[in-house]
């Protein structure tokens, strides 16, 4: 059963609704993973995604901040939520679909401005999650699984626009990069889009504070996504969907795009 899968950070799905269901509407994944939706879940317009076909939605939220939601037109059922770094935040939920395969949505902290857990408990917080999210997965390796999400962190020198001019920026951090390595190491996992599209700049993210974010075009690849070892084949035909980061009141990500055939 093939399917496509989408994967978004929308930076408040209530303020950006029609971008979610333009975006349903007009690419029509299968499922569709976002992340920072700001919402407490029973607040979520699951309404108007369920009038596009989308009846079907897992989610953990939270008032103004993190939270994730998987939309789905394929019946999917709740498969749990991790509370990682003893955070309390909304931050993590798996689903399951009828063939067996698990998903999970992360939105991993963003680390503040300072790559320093000594001046900067953000920074901290977000090495401590992707520590609990390595143990995690060594712990219960995945099997039939797919990761996807903002995890905040651009690990090839090709994810970033200036590998040199950002190796002391959050998110592009030689620390940061070798936690991020941890996590897919314990969990066996395989970066679906690079395997996909081996070479060049790519980018999921544009800040808002450029001017002409298309034209400067200084951009990281924050948003991922990848496949357990045992299923990491059937994966294919990925890209990033660069148009949505220039819709109107757009979100600073892009969407993320893969057909998985299970």
């Amino acid at each position: 059963m093939p399917f496509t899968l989408a994967t978004w950070n929308i930076n408040s799905v209530r303020l950006r609704a029609d971008l979610v269901a333009r975006l349903l509407r007009e690419e029509g994944p299968d499922i569709l993973c976002l992340q920072e939706c700001k919402s407490p879940v029973e607040k979520i317009p699951a309404e108007i995604f369920a009038g596009l076909g989308y009846l079907h939605m897992v989610a953990r939220g939270e008032k103004g901040y993190n939270g994730v939601a998987i939309l789905s037109r394929l019946p999917i059922e709740e498969a749990g939520a991790l509370d990682l770094a003893g955070l309390g935040h909304a931050r993590h939920i798996a689903g399951r679909l009828e063939n067996g395969v698990t998903i999970h949505n992360f939105y991993v902290p963003a680390g503040g401005d300072v790559p320093d857990r000594e001046v900067n408990v953000k920074f901290g917080q977000k090495l401590d999650y992707l520590t609990d999210m390595r143990d995690f997965f060594r712990d219960s390796r995945p099997e039939k699984s797919i990761l996807v999400g903002d995890l905040n962190i651009a690990p090839r020198e090709d994810d970033v626009w200036s590998h040199k001019q950002l190796l002391k920026i959050v998110s592009h951090t030689p620390v940061e990069v070798d936690h991020l390595g941890g996590v897919m190491e314990a969990g066996g996992w395989c970066d679906v889009t690079r395997a996909d599209i081996p070479e060049g700049q790519l980018y999921s993210w544009w800040s808002y504070r450029a001017r002409d974010w298309d034209e400067a075009d200084k951009g990281r690849r924050l948003d991922h996504v990848w496949a357990s070892g045992d299923i990491a084949a059937a994966g294919h035909g990925s890209r990033i969907l660069r148009a949505a980061r220039g819709w109107d009141k757009p979100s600073d990500h892009a969407p993320v795009f893969a057909t998985f055939d299970l």
